[in-house]
């Protein structure tokens, strides 16, 4: 049976090492702590019969045998390069099946946002999760047909234009998008964060 897969990218939890730039708001190590957590809770909250999760993790061989994450989860190395290097390599795993693959550092993903996707996965090629800042916190292939030679060629990494570059590396394909979230990577996410949660 050809199962669904759910690919979470993950760095070691480290001071200086992850969200760096919430890390210059609130000091590194908090912004180590905010991760770990983060993801932990995140981790949590996604398991689910319908898909199969894999930690893709960093640095290779320290994430490979780390404790801070759950022992019972598959893992892979992330490898070198870019993000969209590191990405690429989970859609190119000799496997087959839906993907999708997430970042670790989005609050508002769910059981229920993951299981939309690979829904859209359903008539669609590939499938999006927006971030408001031009970003994205999904990126989810059927795999029904060769990935691109050129996914993520030329992507502007942490932009506005991250989320339209990955989309023209995807020609001829139809593009889904599900519900738009937050990521946070400053001390004004966090803030936006905590008053959503109030509202």
């Amino acid at each position: 049976m050809v199962r669904q897969r759910v690919v979470v990218m993950l760095k070691e939890p480290r001071p200086g090492r992850v969200k760096t730039r919430l890390g210059r708001d609130i000091g590194m190590t908090r912004s180590a702590w905010w991760f770990r957590h983060q993801s932990t809770s995140l981790l949590r909250r996604l398991r689910d019969p319908r898909w199969d999760i894999t930690l893709a993790v960093a640095p290779d061989h320290e994430g490979l045998q780390s404790r801070v994450w759950p022992m019972d989860l598959r893992r892979v190395p992330q490898g070198r390069g870019d993000l969209g290097a590191r990405m690429g390599v989970q859609f190119r795993m000799p496997t087959k099946g839906s993907i999708c693959v997430i970042g670790a550092d989005i609050p508002g993903i769910n059981r229920h946002r993951i299981a939309q996707a690979f829904k859209a996965l359903g008539d669609h090629d590939a499938v999006f999760g927006p971030a408001d800042d031009g970003g994205y916190w999904l990126i989810g292939l059927k795999r029904t047909r060769p990935v691109p030679p050129k996914l993520f060629s030329d992507v502007r990494w942490s932009t506005q234009y991250a989320l339209c570059d990955t989309i023209k590396t995807l020609p001829n394909h139809r593009v889904a998008k599900v519900q738009t979230l937050r990521d946070v990577d400053t001390v004004t996410d966090l803030r936006a964060l905590a008053n959503s949660t109030k509202a």
